[in-house]
């Protein structure tokens, strides 16, 4: 099943919980917790996000090299200008599924288009 969401004027937030819901297949009635669920989520107008300049600046990221001090920090003004409205969509969405061996796999099911 394919859903197609339109993601201007919305929160961030609140657009990721609604994806993240859709991916798992919690709205479909032979939902298991323990299989992928076969939906497509079509997200358009990325760019439109309602997303306020305070936040811009002050949201940070950290990724983790794994040596020591590689702990890198970046505004979600970066992350939009080096990869685009889609990444921070993209990463709210992977902070609210479960972190188990099913997330990297659900994550593929995402189409983003700015």
């Amino acid at each position: 099943m394919e859903y197609k969401i339109d993601a201007k004027g919305k929160k961030l937030g609140r657009l990721a919980s609604e994806i993240a819901t859709l991916l798992m297949g919690k709205n479909s009635l032979d939902f298991e917790k323990h299989k992928v669920a076969d939906v497509k989520v079509v997200v358009s107008g990325a760019s439109g996000l309602d997303i306020s300049a305070k936040k811009m600046e002050d949201k940070r990221y950290k990724s983790f090299s794994g040596y020591p001090s590689g702990l890198k920090v970046k505004s979600a003004k970066e992350i939009v200008k080096v990869h685009g409205y889609g990444e921070l969509i993209r990463n709210a969405v992977k902070g609210m599924l479960p972190g188990n061996k099913l997330r990297s796999r659900l994550l593929k099911n995402i189409e983003i288009t700015e």
